[in-house]
């Protein structure tokens, strides 16, 4: 094991294409968390309602992230591990179940693709540390959260708290030193504050609501990854980012003005924005003024 580490902290090559696969075997869970994570919680819930009505549990199959084996959703073809391989299998299957012949969505292999790429250019970015461990994790749950908000307009807490307490246990362990663990309590308090002041606001002078509550703890969790001095770029970023698909998506028509649209996403990219380039945007932005 020593020999192996040694060897990945001397090659930048090894470590990068390293990396790389297991964003690409990340990804691929990331797929499942993303499609089952808000089914379990749906099932959960309905489950809850039923005992407190009084009745009794209905009997389910066992579904979680591991439970059923995966499957084609047409005609339930379970998907052996050849064929599960990510990105290489879709390109040999050719987009479509070698069973029933229906097209694979192109979602599948835009995730795993997206993490390896992200994988790779953490390690690229932040070298043969512990910091690019910490944000490996950061980067595999915020694509998590991204796309899970783009299909239910939920962010769950189930990921949301958790990456609020690893941020704060990354910095308690020094892993991110430009940060600080006080910068990062006062990040994630003023993350969650931020957002809250603009909801009520909002609700107070339209009476409608502008964002849920898990848009809150998604910026609390990125001011405790990134300190409270990143958290004005992320919030000018987001909201830059999704004015401009908004207006995007009104002119093709696919949106009405009305129509609500996530802003997990939008905080997500900003987020990513920030854990890579977010100093040098600073102090460029503060050499100029």
């Amino acid at each position: 094991m020593d020999s192996l580490l040694a060897y990945l902290a001397s090659n930048t090559t090894a470590f990068v294409a390293l990396c790389a696969v297991l964003g690409l075997i990340v990804g691929s869970f990331l797929n499942v968390v993303i499609h089952r994570l808000p089914k379990m919680l749906e099932r959960q819930w309905q489950q809850e309602c039923a005992e407190l009505q009084g009745h009794p549990p209905a009997e389910a199959t066992p579904y979680n992230l591991f439970v059923p084996r995966s499957a084609c959703p047409t005609c339930n073809h379970h998907i052996p591990p050849l064929q599960n391989i990510p990105v290489l299998s879709y390109l040999q299957l050719r987009g479509k179940c070698s069973s029933c012949g229906v097209r694979i969505p192109k979602r599948y292999p835009l995730v795993e693709a997206l993490t390896g790429t992200l994988s790779a250019y953490v390690a690229i970015h932040f070298g043969f540390t512990g910091t690019t461990l910490a944000a490996l994790i950061f980067v595999w749950f915020m694509i998590a959260l991204a796309f899970i908000d783009l299909d239910t307009f939920f962010l769950p807490d189930c990921l949301t708290l958790p990456l609020i307490w690893l941020g704060l246990l990354a910095q308690i362990a020094g892993l991110f030193p430009q940060v600080g663990l006080e910068t990062a309590v006062i990040g994630a308090v003023a993350g969650y504050l931020a957002l809250w002041s603009v909801f009520w606001l909002f609700k107070l002078a339209t009476g409608k609501e502008g964002m849920g509550y898990g848009d809150f703890k998604l910026l609390a969790a990125i001011g405790a990854w990134l300190g409270w001095n990143m958290l004005p770029l992320v919030i000018l970023a987001s909201s830059l980012v999704g004015a401009v698909v908004g207006i995007g998506l009104i002119i093709a028509r696919r949106q009405g003005r009305d129509m609500p649209i996530p802003f997990g996403p939008y905080l997500v990219v900003a987020g990513l924005i920030a854990l890579f380039w977010g100093r040098a945007l600073t102090d460029h932005y503060l050499d100029l003024f």
